[in-house]
């Protein structure tokens, strides 16, 4: 593992921010975003083109359905429709409907009804909703909704993969999982825009999906279902049911039912619509009927714009205003001015330029209205549907366009909320920053920071990308990369960093543009995006050579080392690391010693200089304790272990990965402590203490399962199989590494797979299954060379050596193995290795698995 160093703003006059790194490469693709350059030019200038695609909130999926409101009425034939094709006797594999119409047609809650009827029938077991905000600015990308379903599924939040298509395979394996079982799910993915966005939620079987859109979806396969408004007769039910709900005694639909039917046809029979105004009428009871379609009828509209999108509930929205206060109609536009999902009390506070306790009266009264919905377990939050927020965003825009009064105290309005956003941001960001290094105490500690930064996630993000290519942008982007990379939010953190990059370059931001760059390359390291991140960190070094800053120049140095390493470039590696030690040293910067001592340990492991390696590692505890910093003792205790496996001092290396354990614990790194965990049962067994190395593969495959990281499953699998292996039981070994090479195909991680393949061999060769077990042997041997791990290349040499002996093959044939085993042991640099199977060609060992 390698540790790493973030660039931080710089102030003028300041110095920049400095953190150690994760010590993990774990990277996916980064879709929806490219990085495009020209070559650093003589004189130092850049042209850059960066196109990010901002992420809208992540939604939450609910683990069971809501209670339809009891005015739901006329849809029965419409469920019959869908029943049909939900029905598992209809045919076999996953059935996939989409419900079309206009907005506030009643989509979602026949969606909700639907649910209800294939519960009652027995026909599924757990139906799981997610709302895709399809019409947002930014849809829900579907990697988000990934996320959603899994959390509902049982994984935990901060656990999830980083990667579209992790996520779809743990979901098809989860979802696949429950089918073994028995269980049936219904999937409802409300308010999509696209086909993109559901088809990563198609289960492949057992399972079902209903889609609502406001219009078809090619694409999907889907049977579709386009819902018109209600029949007249039906539009003037809800209203005296909704009514009656409020009050039972209210009885004005039966007095007036000439008002009523032509309310009904004003709300264009459109469910949404009649709801807002049979709520407006619950809270006035003594307004008549006919009162209120005048007032709809004097707005000049009869909502003859329903086929026009979100504007066509623009009237109803408009007639909901009149009825409002002052304050509460000025509060209302002023949330338009809001582009996250939800808000908080605070952020509200700042917006509005008023105490807390002044605003939240206000806030309650538009939640009287049904124009905002506050969050039941999160009573300090609030939000708004997604059409109510267009308009609201409308009339915020009308409002400023009006006047140049209105538009300066709307334009300071948005100032404060975005000055709340990056003021807060970076106060929290402190608590992440290496020990020793002041903090904020606008949060208490780090605990605090991180619920915040996990409150306001994707409000901060969708802040970044609306005010792009400006000082907030920037000041965000430098602020929020440390919590994206504690949460392993990858793509998210490249998305801010590539927008603080652009921001200095809009601005013309000659201090912080090395800065951005570093930490650009640094976000697209993690997502294994090598040639693109030493780019970038080539240019930060260019750069700061023009302004010789040490500090920079030895971050700029490590960066670059650790992109080399992922390009498998490692003795450039070596020596980028080696340049940052020098310039560290010269700086005193202890801290950023540490880390690069860690770094160069790493890469001098690659290049099979073990002792080495163990000595810079050693050094890099010993200045990570003078620090004072846990998670980077953690890391390279992590890594001394690894390096002492390599010199077979295996004792040793248990003990390391012990103590890594222990502090990973302590920081509350669930992915680490899963790695170190895998370490320890690969110790262990080499102590052939082959149970307690069992025990340690599953714990660490029990974690990476919490996490949702695949490729550490995958990792996990492959140790617990070799242990099972090693103990003979030969058939759950066998299934363990099926299971790892699986997982290893899902990533396209072709060095994991090899590794399957060579305990594959093992194990059929155990289970007396010959072919096979060559087969696999053969095929891990010529996959390894491919990736050029001579090492691992050697040893599958071997065993295929071992299993040819065992099948009772000629005797050449096994003679030529060990002598290839022996070649490639040479070329790893591994002499001894070489010498024991070049003894075994001339006499070959008993057989045996």
């Amino acid at each position: 593992m390698g540790a790493r160093k973030t660039s931080g703003k710089r102030k003028s006059g300041g110095k920049k921010d400095k953190r150690p790194g994760q010590g993990q490469r774990t990277g996916s693709s980064f879709a929806g975003a490219s990085f495009e350059r020209s070559q650093v030019l003589g004189s130092g200038t850049q042209t850059t083109k960066i196109n990010v695609q901002a992420y809208a909130a992540v939604p939450t999926a609910l683990n069971s359905l809501p209670g339809l409101p009891q005015e739901f009425t006329g849809r029965d034939d419409e469920i019959a429709k869908i029943l049909s094709i939900l029905d598992p006797g209809s045919g076999s594999g996953a059935a996939v409907g989409s419900v079309a119409g206009l907005p506030g047609v009643g989509k979602t809650t026949l969606a909700h009804a639907v649910g209800h009827a294939t519960l009652d029938k027995g026909w599924f077991t757990k139906v799981q909703m997610v709302n895709l905000r399809g019409y947002d600015p930014t849809p829900v990308p579907p990697e988000d909704a990934l996320e959603a379903l899994l959390r509902a599924l049982g994984v935990a939040a901060e656990h999830i993969p980083p990667t579209l298509d992790e996520r779809e395979g743990l979901y098809r394996s989860q979802l696949d999982a429950l089918g073994r079982e028995g269980d049936r799910v219904l999937i409802l993915a409300d308010n999509a825009s696209t086909s993109d966005q559901v088809r990563p939620l198609l289960p492949a079987r057992h399972h079902a999906v209903l889609v609502t859109a406001r219009h078809t979806l090619p694409g999907l396969g889907a049977r579709l279902f386009n819902l018109h408004p209600l029949q007249p007769d039906a539009a003037v039910d809800l209203l005296h049911q909704r009514l009656e709900v409020a009050d039972p005694d209210d009885r004005r639909v039966e007095d007036e039912p000439a008002a009523a039917d032509e309310l009904a046809a004003l709300c264009g029979y459109l469910p949404l619509a009649l709801q807002i105004a049979a709520a407006l009428l619950a809270d006035d009871p003594d307004q008549p009927l006919s009162e209120r379609v005048r007032m709809l009828t004097d707005a000049g509209t009869r909502l003859g714009g329903l086929d026009d999108g979100e504007r066509n509930l623009s009237a109803v929205f408009d007639e909901c205003l009149t009825r409002l206060s002052h304050q509460e109609a000025d509060l209302y536009r002023l949330l338009g001015l809001h582009p996250g999902p939800d808000i908080s009390t605070p952020a509200v506070a700042a917006l509005t330029g008023q105490p807390a306790d002044k605003i939240t009266p206000v806030l309650r009264q538009l939640v009287r209205a049904r124009l905002l919905t506050q969050n039941s377990q999160a009573r300090d939050r609030w939000s708004m549907h997604d059409l109510l927020r267009v308009h609201a965003q409308e009339q915020a825009r009308t409002t400023m366009d009006r006047d140049r009064v209105p538009r300066r105290r709307y334009e300071q309005a948005r100032a404060r909320l975005t000055d709340h956003y990056v003021r807060h941001a970076e106060a929290a960001d402190t608590h992440f920053r290496p020990p020793g290094e002041a903090v904020s105490t606008l949060f208490a500690g780090r605990e605090q920071a991180l619920a915040w930064f996990d409150a306001e996630r994707e409000n901060l993000l969708a802040t970044t990308h609306t005010y792009a290519r400006t000082q907030t942008a920037l000041d965000l982007g430098f602020a929020l990369g440390r919590y994206l990379e504690w949460r392993r939010r990858h793509q998210d953190l490249v998305t801010v960093r590539a927008h603080a990059l652009e921001a200095c370059q809009a601005l013309g931001d000659a201090l912080n543009l090395a800065g951005a760059w570093s930490n650009l390359g640094a976000a697209l390291v993690k997502l294994k995006r090598y040639t693109e991140a030493h780019d970038a960190h080539q240019t930060a070094l260019d750069l700061i050579k023009q302004i010789d800053d040490l500090h920079s120049l030895a971050s700029a140095w490590d960066g670059l080392g650790i992109a080399l390493s992922g390009l498998k470039r490692y003795t450039e590696a070596h020596d980028a690391h080696q340049t940052a030690l020098d310039l560290s040293k010269q700086t005193g910067d202890t801290h950023g010693q540490a880390r690069v001592w860690s770094n160069l340990g790493t890469a001098l492991q690659e290049l099979k200089r073990s002792t080495e390696a163990r000595d810079a590692h050693q050094t890099a505890i010993d200045l990570f304790k003078q620090t004072g910093d846990t998670h980077g003792q953690a890391i390279a205790w992590s890594n001394l272990g690894t390096a002492l496996q390599e010199l077979k001092r295996y004792t040793e290396a248990r003990d390391a990965y012990q103590t890594a354990l222990d502090l990973f614990k302590q920081a509350g790194d669930t992915h680490s402590q899963a790695s170190a965990w895998n370490g320890l049962g690969t110790a262990l067994q080499e102590l052939k203490r082959y149970t307690e190395a069992r025990d340690a593969h599953q714990t660490a495959l029990d974690l990476s399962k919490q996490t949702g990281d695949t490729h550490s499953q995958a990792s996990a699998w492959n140790g617990l199989g070799t242990a099972l292996s090693r103990l003979k039981r030969y058939t759950e070994a066998h299934d363990a590494h099926q299971t790892a090479l699986n997982l290893s195909k899902q990533t396209d991680d072709t060095h994991s797979q090899a590794i399957a393949w060579n305990n594959l061999g093992t194990d059929c060769r155990g289970l007396k299954r010959y072919a096979e077990a060559i087969a696999a042997a053969e095929r891990a041997v010529a996959m390894l060379a491919h990736e050029e791990d001579w090492a691992l290349t050697a040893e599958a040499w071997a065993e295929l050596a071992v299993t040819l002996n065992a099948s009772g093959a000629d005797p050449s044939r096994v003679r030529e193995a060990w002598e290839q085993s022996a070649a490639t042991y040479t070329r790893a640099g591994d002499d001894e290795a070489a010498a024991a199977s070049r003894a075994n060609a001339e006499s070959p060992p008993d057989t045996g698995p």
